[in-house]
């Protein structure tokens, strides 16, 4: 029996990653797309509970919100592949969108929590949830931050596990990115106890340089994501001893409550025409999850120090093998690891294989390097930021102009202060025309 997880996508981004991740977990559990059980090992349904409720004749439901302020995505789920996999009451949507505005959507947060609310009670172990967002839209970074304070509220003690789609100057959509950026790490700080960074930016790389795609579209970026969230989640979905439930892996990984935002990596990461040459022994693994170019965030890990790191392989592989690989890369690079945690690398194995492949590795760190993606963002801010006081005045000057306007409108035939300015303007308009 493992503990329950309630997930929950937000917004465009948010509701494509997590079809992707749901089709992959089908997959891994022997599920097909209505959520019948297809599979012959029994490890698949040994913690299925974990993101699914059990349904009758061996159908498993994903415990599973789909949020978005527009019909349109969740109609795109409703009738996709996946249209028979969830319950209908689990698709709240509001009938305009967000228009990259992050203060728009509040009047969706009580039928959410309702649902949200179903969910939990349907549950005997609950542990927490996990949200899927991207910072840089208007639904994802707004809502989703709302809804973030709104479940650390009700649910204080709780674990609260995010997957955030940070913006990226060089893959940037909209103008106001920065500020949505901004106003959600905020919430993200203050209200999530585990935070995956995600950069399009390095997802791109990945797809053209690792993948050879030609032009990678957001299937591609988003099947991605999915197959590393797959690798993150697998020692909560499968037997294992480390990182067996979210609490265990805040514990195991974050030394101090605000410095909780994590990078993840991957490997093998190659095309499918190489796949057949790239081998998948554990020292080859090792090297390529620690990879800069493997990274889902933009980040050189070398230009900061390693807290804490922990790395999930999959596959039929000898754990003296791994703790060998990951002890050797900690020695070797010793001087990025922080002194005042002597054991900061974890290691587990699961022996179920990722779809498609015999083996794979996903690293899961917490390094002072993330700090790269939070000052970018705050560079775009402050190049489209001025002194408050400017808005301020912008604003004054606003009303100020619209007062008038009514004054005028309401003012009467009768009305001699109106009479006296409009001597004064018309005498201001004279003395500058004659000279």
């Amino acid at each position: 029996m493992g503990r329950e997880i309630v997930n929950v996508s937000v917004g465009q981004a948010g509701n494509q990653i997590g079809t992707a991740f749901w089709e992959n977990v089908l997959q891994e559990h022997g599920l097909d797309a209505s959520g019948k059980y297809v599979g012959n090992d029994p490890q698949q349904l040994d913690r299925v509970s974990v993101y699914f409720n059990e349904a009758s004749n061996q159908k498993y439901v994903p415990r599973s919100i789909q949020v978005d302020l527009e019909p349109g995505v969740v109609d795109i789920v409703r009738g996709g592949r996946l249209a028979n996999l969830f319950r209908p009451d689990t698709f709240v949507h509001g009938q305009s969108g967000a228009g990259n505005n992050w203060a728009k959507g509040a009047e969706l947060v009580d039928p959410i929590l309702d649902v949200l609310r179903q969910q939990v009670e349907s549950s005997d172990s609950f542990q927490g949830f996990q949200l899927l967002h991207s910072l840089g839209g208007g639904t994802g970074s707004g809502l989703g931050a709302l809804l973030l304070s709104k479940i650390r509220e009700e649910y204080p003690d709780r674990m609260l596990a995010t997957f955030s789609v940070f913006p990226s100057p060089k893959v940037s959509e909209t103008v106001v990115e920065p500020y949505n950026a901004i106003l959600s790490t905020h919430i993200l700080v203050e209200n999530s106890d585990i935070t995956c960074c995600i950069d399009n930016e390095a997802l791109y790389q990945i797809c053209v340089n690792d993948l050879k795609q030609k032009a990678p579209e957001y299937k591609d970026l988003n099947a991605l994501i999915a197959k590393v969230m797959t690798g993150f989640t697998s020692t909560l979905r499968f037997p294992g001893v480390l990182n067996s439930d979210l609490r265990k892996l805040a514990v195991n990984m974050v030394p101090f409550p605000r410095l909780h935002f994590f990078t993840a990596g991957y490997a093998p990461l190659v095309a499918s025409g190489t796949r057949a040459y790239t081998a998948t022994n554990v020292p080859e693994l090792t090297a390529a999850a620690f990879q800069r170019r493997s990274l889902l965030a933009a980040i050189d890990p070398m230009m900061g120090k390693y807290l804490t790191v922990s790395v999930a392989y999959r596959g039929k592989l000898s754990m003296r093998d791994i703790e060998t690989a990951v002890y050797d890369f900690q020695s070797k690079n010793s001087a990025h690891f922080v002194p005042w945690i002597p054991n900061g690398a974890l290691t587990t194995l699961c022996t179920v294989p990722p779809i498609g492949q015999t083996a794979s590795a996903t690293v899961v760190a917490n390094t002072t390097a993330i700090s790269e993606v939070f000052k970018r963002s705050h560079v775009q801010f402050r190049q489209l930021w001025r002194d408050e006081l400017e808005f301020t005045e912008a604003e004054s000057n606003l009303t100020d102009l619209c007062s008038e306007y009514d004054q005028y409108e309401n003012a009467g035939l009768d009305d001699e202060e109106l009479e006296y300015e409009a001597e004064e303007v018309a005498e201001e308009y004279e003395e500058d025309y004659e000279n």
